[in-house]
């Protein structure tokens, strides 16, 4: 049993998988921090008000019978927020990515050679063009 299960982790690299969800949890840790104690305190200061992300449209206020106000409102500074916070981390990770992971080159084209009638490109081993159907 304890075979199977380490062929299994072997095989479809699950522990591979583990390290990339931890880290992963560790990056967006410090990415949230960049973007929450850096930058945003940055972007408020070009913000006409400095609070955006306390911003709320009042929808009701209504005073309880222990007489404290209860304020229903649509929080949308907080939706903002977290939108700028979601692009902000997506562009870092996307940066960090294209960093780290290389992509494989292209793979060479087949070796081919033109066809004497039409001049399109032929396989070397092929005896009528598919193009003109001229033999070759």
């Amino acid at each position: 049993m304890i075979k199977g299960f380490k062929e299994f982790l072997l095989k479809t690299n699950v522990a591979a998988l583990a390290v990339a969800v931890i880290i992963g949890g560790a990056i967006g840790k410090v990415v949230s921090s960049l973007a929450a104690d850096i930058l945003m305190p940055l972007i408020g200061m070009v913000l006409p008000s400095g609070e955006w992300r306390a911003a709320k449209l009042v929808i009701s206020k209504t005073v309880g019978p222990d007489g404290k106000e209860a304020i229903n409102a649509i929080n949308y500074g907080t939706f903002f927020g977290n939108v700028v916070d979601f692009a902000i981390i997506a562009l870092v990770v996307y940066m960090m990515t294209k960093a780290l992971v290389k992509e494989a080159p292209a793979a060479p084209p087949a070796p081919s050679k033109n066809c004497p009638r039409c001049k399109e490109a032929i396989s070397l081993d092929a005896t009528k063009c598919k193009f003109c159907t001229a033999d070759i």
